[in-house]
């Protein structure tokens, strides 16, 4: 068997009886065995129940019945998904050894696809952080070099599939933790539009910023993938009420007419090598049709504060409910209080600690207008600017990240250098569109380098056609 093959040729093939879903995944559970121990993308590998569903995709196949587009794919769950039974930990001790007694939306929907799960993958704790270092239970390491990060939150999920652990994966991005793992494992990371896949059974990070996203090794996969999770949801109260997303025709169309946005006001601070392929990108957009336009982005520069005070404000309400009463681990303690602060100083770790400090003090009396408020008006500044953006150009293309993956342990005693990789990804989140990274070439030291494609609310089409026209052009030859 092609240990490379891709989501839909896996699937394509399992329908047509050439492969069977049990042969396909023992050789998966093979590379995990071999890798996992050097990687550590997941948190829990489900073998067992994999293999029942992966029997069960044969047993339709035999039976003469359809298992679904996604039949026989083995796929990876962040930790922060919940799954009925099986343990959902966010990477937290506090929420260690929980087993939800239902499942997720997109959990449902894949399974109805046909997919197999093989396990949760490692997070940032409550996926706040962008290295995969915030676990508590350690680190996951880049598969192209192990003495360097895999991004965050989602990394393992990032990492499963650069490792060909997975065939494909699911992170949640909050303000580029799908995106941002993406650029730095080397693999395609999509954000839709906030809204077109259910967060119910996402456990909850900053709820007006949190959507659920695939990872894959190729644009066409995350296309398959985003058409089985998206629709609407009665489920979540924030699902747009429309049918699921169509892209696949999107993807063999060309870019000639489209107009690519390039951001005249970028803030600085990448690197050269990842500001070249950027250059490169665009030379291969308009080489193949597409008009190169320069617009203006003059709030994105404050994305970045806005982010650090509505995501640990909404994380702060959000995580509240781990007390020891109603979720989570309970430390004993003489009394209710000490009970509340026993129980989540023993379980949240220091960076949860950091951002629910932040986001109480940004929501408490006397300071929720000066920094809450504050920054509300500025998120819609830059949604605002983005329309005006949109108004010149159908997609719009940065860098995905300032940097490539850099050293287990460089930035984690400080906190803004960490903050600073979300330059690039996080506006998309305070405005609630859809945007994807695209592996583009390599960079410093021949390590990963993604090229992100924004587009407007429900461009998804769009920015797929665009992003299939990167893939074929990209250093290195199409994947």
């Amino acid at each position: 068997m092609n240990q490379q093959s891709s989501a839909s040729s896996i699937a394509e093939s399992v329908r047509r009886g050439e492969r069977t879903a049990t042969e396909i995944l023992e050789s998966y559970l093979a590379n995990i065995d071999r890798r996992e121990k050097d990687i550590h993308a997941f948190n829990l590998v489900t073998a067992e129940q994999a293999r029942a569903m992966a029997a069960k995709v044969d047993a339709d196949v035999a039976a003469g019945r359809d298992p679904g587009p996604l039949a026989g794919v083995p796929i990876a769950l962040k930790d922060n998904m919940c799954t009925r039974g099986v343990p959902t930990t966010c990477s937290s001790r506090i929420l260690e050894g929980w087993k939800p007694p239902y499942d997720a939306t997109v959990v449902t929907r894949l399974a109805a696809a046909g997919a197999v799960f093989v396990g949760k993958t490692n997070l940032d704790e409550f996926a706040m952080g962008s290295s995969t270092e915030n676990s508590a239970f350690g680190v996951t390491y880049n598969p192209h070099d192990t003495s360097r990060v895999a991004g965050g939150s989602s990394g393992g999920s990032a990492a499963a599939v650069a490792a060909e652990f997975a065939a494909a994966s699911l992170g949640s991005d909050t303000g580029g933790s799908i995106r941002q793992p993406a650029a730095l494992c080397g693999v395609v990371g999509v954000k839709p539009t906030y809204g077109t896949v259910s967060r119910y059974g996402l456990v909850a990070f900053a709820s007006s910023l949190d959507q659920i996203g695939p990872f894959t090794t190729d644009v066409r996969d995350s296309a398959l993938l985003l058409e089985v999770m998206s629709g609407h949801d009665p489920l979540d109260s924030t699902s747009i009420p429309q049918p699921p997303l169509s892209l696949m025709p999107a993807l063999d169309q060309d870019v000639k007419g489209l107009r690519i946005g390039r951001i005249t006001d970028l803030p600085a601070g990448s690197d050269p090598e990842i500001e070249a392929r950027l250059a490169e990108a665009f030379a291969a957009l308009a080489a193949a049709g597409a008009t190169i336009v320069d617009v203006e982005l003059p709030s994105m520069k404050y994305g970045l504060t806005a982010y650090y005070l509505i995501a640990p404000a909404e994380a702060s309400s959000n995580l509240a409910r781990y007390d020891g009463v109603r979720y989570g681990r309970r430390v004993d303690a003489p009394d209710t209080n000490a009970m509340y602060g026993a129980t989540r100083a023993a379980g949240f770790g220091e960076e949860v600690k950091r951002r629910i400090m932040l986001g109480t003090y940004a929501l408490s009396a006397g300071y929720y207008d000066a920094y809450y408020g504050k920054a509300l008006k500025v998120r819609r500044l830059i949604s605002d600017d983005f329309a005006r953006a949109y108004q010149k150009a159908d997609v719009i293309l940065t860098p995905t990240s300032p940097i490539v993956a850099f050293p287990v342990g460089a930035k984690v005693d400080d906190p803004l250098s960490m903050y600073l990789c979300d330059v690039f990804t996080i506006p998309t989140n305070l405005a609630g569109h859809p945007a994807m990274s695209v592996p583009f070439g390599t960079g410093a030291e021949g390590l990963p380098v993604g090229v992100q494609v924004l587009a407007p609310t429900l461009g998804e089409a769009t920015m797929f056609r665009v992003a299939a026209q990167l893939e074929r052009s990209a250093p290195g030859g199409a994947r």
